[in-house]
């Protein structure tokens, strides 16, 4: 679930790359990086700083002043594979041949693994971290100089190579590259499961091209939304800005991930061709209709959303319910998106530090939360017992989700079956596990429906944590087995990490005084 960005323009890019990023922010919190090309004419000389945090704490004045050229782009982090507090997995990846390419990469390749022995073992190719999107790059470096063993480089070698690289990898992947000295390459897996879209403005300075994962950073940039780069297409900007595009897949599917529009993206965005707001209005619909089929509504006194990604559902259930909605919970926009965060201690931690319960809402009330989707459990544990200690005489709790019962291996932090609450278990099962009075889950054929409705030309959606249906038909029970083994070893080393690190500061500390 990164957030990228790639732009080709006639000014200086980098404050435009960080205005992105940051209205990408929600994709990843855990590492942001830039890289710019120029400052000559012919983008040649790449300029990157990358490191852990937020994108307003990793980039400084001096750090943006380090940054020239036209050309860029630009990446915020969501570890899904690898290790993710590794400094030296934060993208963008830079490899010198051929003709230097650096590239942002938002999704999960499912044959990582495999793809690592043969970049060794038969292109002749190292490949330093454990990060599948160096693989990524690798492989698109090898097609490269396949494609353009002679010169010039044109946009159908391009295409060519990005062709030998969809028969190569699987898995999930929208990719932005900066080709040195001759442009800006995007391309989307075939079943278009990650977003990925391109815009345009035409400024004082002359015409500017930008692609992202999502709208909202086109539009916060002033940028007009041409279209989404449809799956399996690749799109090549050369350093003039015109743009050339080309279906490079051999068969396609589209697919779009369905965990985008319950949780993931902005609700302002608009993801092939569908408004991220309405759709999470629709599921409200939906849901509502669940919750009259579940117990009479009489019983309900308010409806009260849990901020922020359920508000839209939980206000359209209100009003389809007869209900009040109110705002019971002020959130601290400060603390990090609990879903995301690394630990499953951590998480429990910052809820109480993320929400806080406005008390005349819930005292003497039989109050129904509306959650966007509930994950491991532990947050919706927490609210609810908040709910209660506030209070409210019943807590009753709807999910504007179906129950996430299967692992994902598409770019989404939930790949291993023991965090899933709802794996293994009824719905009877679950609340008591979390303690609500009720619980209801939106039905997962519905879900589909409210959403696919807005956009008939959409014939399915990826959503293997509902349905247990993996889209690209090449994901095994060994593969869910390794990934398994790579998270616990992964979550050993963080550990071995932080207390390091804890050591290292209390030595400092004690050198000090």
């Amino acid at each position: 679930m990164c957030g990228i960005v790639g732009v080709i323009s006639k000014a200086p890019v980098n404050q435009l790359i960080y205005d992105a990023l940051l209205l990408l922010q929600h994709r990843g919190q855990d590492a942001a990086g830039i890289v710019t090309a120029g400052p000559d004419a012919r983008g040649t000389k790449f300029f990157m700083h990358k490191a852990r945090g937020m994108v307003r704490d990793v980039f400084r004045t001096r750090n943006m002043r380090a940054l020239p050229g036209t050309v860029g782009l630009g990446q915020v982090r969501y570890p899904t594979a690898g290790n993710a507090y590794s400094e030296e997995e934060a993208q963008p990846f830079y490899v010198n041949a051929p003709f230097g390419l650096v590239m942002a990469h938002n999704g999960n390749l499912t044959n990582a693994h495999a793809l690592r022995g043969e970049l060794f073992a038969i292109d002749r190719r190292h490949v330093n971290t454990e990060s599948d999107s160096e693989v990524l790059l690798n492989v698109l470096a090898h097609e490269l100089e396949v494609a353009a063993r002679e010169l010039p480089l044109t946009p159908e070698k391009v295409f060519a190579a990005v062709k030998s690289v969809h028969r190569r990898i699987k898995g999930s992947y929208a990719v932005v590259c900066l080709i040195a000295g001759h442009g800006l390459l995007a391309f989307r897996d075939p079943y278009g499961i990650r977003p990925l879209c391109f815009g345009e403005s035409d400024g004082p300075d002359g015409r500017t091209v930008m692609v992202a994962s999502e709208s909202v950073a086109l539009e916060g940039t002033s940028h007009r939304l041409v279209r989404d780069v449809a799956p399996g297409e690749a799109v090549f900007i050369n350093l003039d800005g015109e743009v050339q595009a080309q279906q490079c897949a051999e068969q396609t599917n589209h697919h779009p991930c369905m965990f985008e529009f319950v949780y993931l993206a902005r609700p302002d965005s608009v993801i092939d061709g569908i408004s991220v707001y309405q759709a999470r209005l629709n599921m409200g619909e939906t849901l509502a209709q669940r919750v009259i089929s579940t117990m009479p509504p009489s019983e309900i006194d308010v409806v009260i959303p849990i901020p922020e990604s359920s508000r839209p559902s939980a206000m359209q259930l209100a009003q389809k319910l007869g209900k009040p909605y109110r705002e019971g919970f002020v959130k601290n926009r400060y603390v990090g998106r609990t879903f995301i965060m690394p630990g499953q201690s951590v998480r429990k931690k910052s809820v109480r530090q993320k929400l806080n319960a406005i008390g005349c809402e819930f005292e003497g009330r039989r109050v129904l939360l509306v959650d966007d989707s509930i994950v491991r459990g532990t947050t919706s544990k927490e609210i609810v017992q908040m709910a209660r200690e506030a209070g409210a005489s019943k807590v009753y709790l709807a999910s504007a989700a179906p129950p996430v019962r299967f692992p994902n291996v598409y770019g989404i932090d939930m790949p291993t079956k023991t965090e899933l609450v709802a794996h293994g278990r009824t719905a009877e099962e679950i609340r008591q596990i979390i303690g609500a009075d009720a619980l209801i889950y939106q039905d997962v054929e519905a879900m589909k429906r409210a959403v696919g409705a807005l956009q008939p030309g959409i014939k399915g959606f990826e959503a293997s944590c509902f349905d247990g249906v993996y889209v690209t038909g090449d994901v095994s029970p060994e593969d869910f087995d390794a990934i398994q083994t790579q998270r616990v070893s992964a979550a050993q080393g963080d550990e071995e990490d932080a207390a390091a690190r804890g050591r290292l500061a209390l030595q400092s500390s004690s050198e000090s005084n």
